[in-house]
């Protein structure tokens, strides 16, 4: 009895002209967004994500959210990364510059040991 139904689906399947997508829809919009120089999902940042959603009514602000609390210090933490690797990469140029200049200073040092010329061709000859 299965192998019939079976048969039946698979052939209404390979007739059929619609095709089914494995494509996810959470991604609709994701390349507008890049381009327009947004987010790729309308909830990784900006006011809704970012601010609370009350206050009381005298003004004060609500206490955060569990989600704020953690997007708070993972952009702290990310912060704090930037900064320790940009720190890194000026140190790195700063060492760079420093083995070019002694590079430059050793190659003068060698070219002030060279043999001077004497004589003759210290006395430079006029052109004609």
């Amino acid at each position: 009895m299965a192998a019939p139904i079976r048969t039946l689906c698979c052939s209404a399947f390979r007739l059929s002209s619609r095709h089914f997508s494995s494509t996810c829809g959470v991604q609709a919009g994701q390349k507008w967004r890049k381009e327009h120089g947004l987010s790729r999902s309308g909830t990784e940042y900006g006011p809704l994500t970012d601010l609370p959603d009350w206050s009381f009514e005298d003004g004060r602000p609500a206490p955060p959210l569990k989600g704020q609390l953690r997007r708070r210090q993972e952009k702290e933490a990310l912060a704090r990364r930037i900064v320790m690797l940009s720190s890194e990469v000026d140190r790195g140029i700063e060492v760079w510059e420093e083995k070019q200049q002694e590079a430059k200073r050793l190659e003068e040092h060698k070219k002030s040991l060279l043999l001077k010329p004497k004589g003759n061709l210290l006395i430079k000859k006029p052109k004609s």
